[in-house]
């Protein structure tokens, strides 16, 4: 085919009969059906509205040959017609054709008579101008958009980073306005590479991350019998979990085939982290002397773990009853109750101590090696970052649960004798672990057979299941002198520093410090100088070192203590969560790719983008009754752990497609994807963006069941999970609302023809969502309506993401077409039949 933008066929049925039905076929070297194109009965005045598209792997070539077949229907219920004639042309005739046009007529099968006659004729995308489409109404005429060219479907998807989205599926439409204009809607459904790609990656990570955790325990040294006993049972159960993940990782790289799970495949346990029916939809809509206008939506089913079922609830409830069975757990098993915000700061501050150590050790190396160069400017800079790292490190190692679980640890040693006195250890190291009798010895504590239960007396010991034990005899401003060492090696090296300029600029002001008098004299060389400030950064990093080893200890200590309070359950509903949140991140990744390539050259979005992030609005539609309450008790915990994600977008090595593939790194506490950019993509962008600043996604959850079984529940049942939720979720959103608007210009969002304030938007938001109303649909409307006013990225769910999700996605298509581009009230129960069938 020539190159040609795109070729839009408006067909015109000259001799209609009362009802009919039109399908196109295009031969290559065999004959392919591509699609039954439009139906419509009772009248003979017929608009055939629906278009239809070759996709780019289809075999279309000049002397490509296209059918019409026009058919009559005598019952469209029972889908039973008779064939009325057809007419074929090829894609040559068609283009050498005089202004493009060609009448054709309709034969009977066997050729013996006319039934009627066609007209097809090319009109450009874009071209819809006044005066150049009066011929489209007609007495009697119907109207058939349809994509006859490649690169239509190649440029959308283009926008849509082919590398990532794939076999798309485009329909074509035209609309009259209310001012008899013609507006023409391209609406672009396809798949998403990222629906195995993110989940194998997590899974990948998960496996990573437990086999740390478990070297970790291993790392956590001698302890008594009793605890070492609980810790052998945590690693024996994080070796289950890593086998089923694995064989789990094998089996999804056998898979090929479609880039999503089908709804029949949710209950399958070895595609539990593969989220269901993941696809993209766009809408773009074009009309006369105005900008193409993008609506984007991303339809995903519910992320839930549909192979583990629901008998029992969803993650919200088995959460709740987790946390209140760990309390007595705790107690069984002799453990400290960490409440979930402790293990979440043990989490934290495990990976802040991962990511820190090794980077401040790499800083103290290259400030080492650009002190020799004598460069002045480069050294300062190394050194600014130097002292804000080790900040941010010795900050997060204050904090009380650090020192507290040092306590613990130590009193979980063997030989751990608990004393009346104090008797602080005068080294600032760890105590032996097997100190010496005491003189006044108390109790023996923690170091009791793992079978038995500890001696009656010991149950006064500082032990409790509901506090921080705090063993006298063990020095408790010990660790506030380790980690107060870091800062003081970091002063000395700044100070060192600041000597080394000064004798590089031969602007000696004043002599050494007191506390360096015995390190740095006045009088000394600048090569002997520098021998010496090698000697303070391996001081340095040797503090460092040790304090960030009794931290990770002290924090694996506080996990393993959760851990063995969660055996009972054999971990799996750790195994549900990460199930739930791989879907969730899965949908949420592919939405962010679509959001980031269509505002690349919005330049408002991108300053949003750095200073505030984006909101990512979840509409579910799943019933508060039977099983979707655990399906909706599952998604509101895995949207809730979207907070944890944070996106950087990076510059790809290549334009290969293996190289625009976004990667996930990580651990579970925190997620970074990467989402790589083409060379000039990258370029263009602000220097905030380029220099990788993490992007937060803020996450929001709005549910209103609109089904038969929501009705039950609104009559019989309870809906307070749905209330709760809608009334959490629109404190998030307005909290978001009002950061934007202390950072962000309004100029900054998109225009809208409906002039409504999203100020007002949200008020009226915040009322419906305390309001008691059956099937209250006024709430996703609202939300969704703000979410495209902030730039949002748009997500719509229910159980398998199929019947309630296309009727919603549609009907909010056509609100869209009626409301910011007028189209006409008669054709709009006529547009959402077409987008429906």
């Amino acid at each position: 085919v020539p190159e040609h933008t795109a070729l839009t066929f408006p067909l015109h049925c000259l001799l209609s009969p009362f009802n009919s039905s039109l399908c196109w076929f295009i031969y290559g070297p065999h004959p392919l059906t591509l699609c039954l194109f439009s139906s419509l009965q009772g009248t003979r005045d017929p608009m055939f509205l629906t278009g239809v598209s070759f996709p780019p792997d289809w075999p279309v070539y000049s002397e490509t040959l296209i059918k019409l077949s026009v058919y009559g229907v005598n019952d469209g219920y029972q889908q039973t017609s008779n064939f009325l004639g057809s007419s074929s042309f090829s894609v040559a005739d068609f283009l050498q054709s005089k202004d493009q046009q060609l009448s054709l007529s309709l034969r009977t099968a066997d050729d013996s008579a006319t039934v009627g006659t066609v007209v097809v004729s090319r009109m450009k995308m874009g071209e819809i101008e006044d005066g150049e489409v009066d011929h489209f109404t007609t007495d009697i005429s119907c109207c058939i958009s349809c994509l006859m060219s490649l690169s239509l479907c190649f440029s959308l998807s283009l926008s849509l980073s082919p590398s990532v989205f794939k076999n798309a599926v485009c329909k074509v439409y035209r609309f009259q306005t209310v001012d008899s204009k013609w507006m023409l809607v391209r609406e672009q459904m396809a798949e998403c590479t990222l629906s195995f790609s993110i989940p194998k990656q997590l899974i990948a990570l998960y496996i990573q991350e437990d086999t740390c955790r478990i070297q970790e325990l291993k790392d956590l040294g001698e302890l008594s019998p009793h605890w070492d006993n609980l810790r052998k049972d945590v690693i024996s159960h994080y070796d289950q979990i890593i086998k089923e993940y694995q064989d789990t990782l094998v089996e999804l790289e056998k898979l090929t085939g479609p880039l999503f799970k089908p709804s029949c495949s949710k209950g399958q346990k070895y595609l539990e982290f593969i989220p269901i029916n993941l696809h993209t939809q766009r809408m773009r809509v074009t009309c006369p002397r105005k900008t193409d206008s993008f609506y984007d939506v991303v339809t995903v089913g519910a992320p839930a773990a549909h192979s583990q079922g629901f008998k029992n609830g969803g993650l919200q409830k088995l959460l709740s009853k987790y946390e209140t069975e760990k309390k007595s757990h705790s107690t069984a098993y002799q453990c400290i109750y960490y409440p979930p915000e402790q293990t979440a700061k043990a989490r934290e501050i495990l990976c802040v101590v991962s990511q820190l150590q090794p980077h401040i050790s790499a800083l103290a190396d290259q400030l080492l090696q650009t002190a020799q160069q004598s460069s002045s400017q480069p050294l300062r800079d190394v050194l600014k970052s130097l002292e804000e790292k080790t900040e941010q490190f010795v900050h997060a190692l204050k904090d009380e649960l650090v020192k507290s679980a040092l306590l613990a640890l130590h009193a979980a040693r063997p030989g751990y004798i608990s004393k009346s006195q104090t008797s602080a250890p005068s080294s600032p190291r760890e105590a032996d672990p097997h100190p010496s009798a005491p003189e006044e010895p108390h109790s023996v504590c923690n170091n009791v057979d793992g079978s038995q239960t500890p001696p009656k007396e010991s149950r006064a010991s500082p032990v409790r299941s509901d506090s921080i034990p705090h063993h006298k005899e063990y020095d408790e401003e010990e660790w506030d002198r380790v980690w107060a060492s870091v800062a003081k090696s970091l002063n000395c090296v700044i100070a060192l520093v600041d000597k080394l300029q000064e004798q590089d600029n031969n602007n000696l002001e004043s002599a050494p410090s007191h506390t360096l008098a015995d390190v740095i004299t006045s009088h000394s060389p600048a090569a002997v100088w520098r021998d010496q400030l090698g000697v303070l950064i391996q001081s340095l990093k040797e503090c460092v070192a040790e304090v960030a080893e009794r931290a990770r200890r002290s924090v694996s200590f506080v996990l393993l203590q959760e851990a063995v309070c969660s055996t009972a359950q054999g971990l799996q509903l750790q195994q549900r969560r990460d199930a739930v949140f791989s879907q969730a991140l899965a949908a949420l990744a592919c939405g962010f790719v679509m959001r980031l390539y269509a505002g690349l050259e919005d330049k408002g979005f991108l300053r949003q983008l750095h200073a505030v992030g984006l909101v990512a609005q979840f509409e579910s539609l799943l019933s508060t009754y039977s099983e979707e309450i655990g399906m909706l008790e599952d998604m509101e915990v895995g949207i809730s752990d979207l907070h944890r994600v944070t996106f950087r977008i990076t510059e790809a090595a290549s334009e290969e497609a293996v190289s625009l593939q976004p990667t996930v790194s990580g651990r579970r506490d925190r997620y970074t994807v990467e989402v790589p950019l083409p060379h000039h993509a990258f370029q263009a962008l602000p220097d905030e963006l380029r220099e990788g600043k993490p992007l937060r996604v803020l996450p929001v959850l709005f549910n209103v069941g609109i089904n038969e079984q929501q009705t039950i529940a609104e009559r019989f049942g309870d809906i307070s999970l749905q209330e709760r939720i809608n009334q959490k979720n629109f404190e998030i959103l307005e909290g978001y609302y009002k950061s934007l608007t202390n950072t962000v210009p309004s100029e900054c969002l998109p225009c809208f023809q409906t002039q409504t304030d999203i100020k007002e938007l949200l008020n009226t938001l915040g009322q419906n969502v305390v309001t008691k109303k059956r099937k209250n649909v006024e709430i996703l409307w609202l939300a969704g309506m703000i979410c495209r006013r902030i730039n949002g990225i748009r997500f719509t769910s229910c159980k398998s993401a199929k019947d309630r999700t296309s009727m919603s996605v549609t009907l909010e298509q056509c609100s869209l077409l009626r409301d910011e581009h007028q189209l006409n009230k008669d054709y709009f129960v006529r547009a959402l039949d077409c987008m429906r069938r």
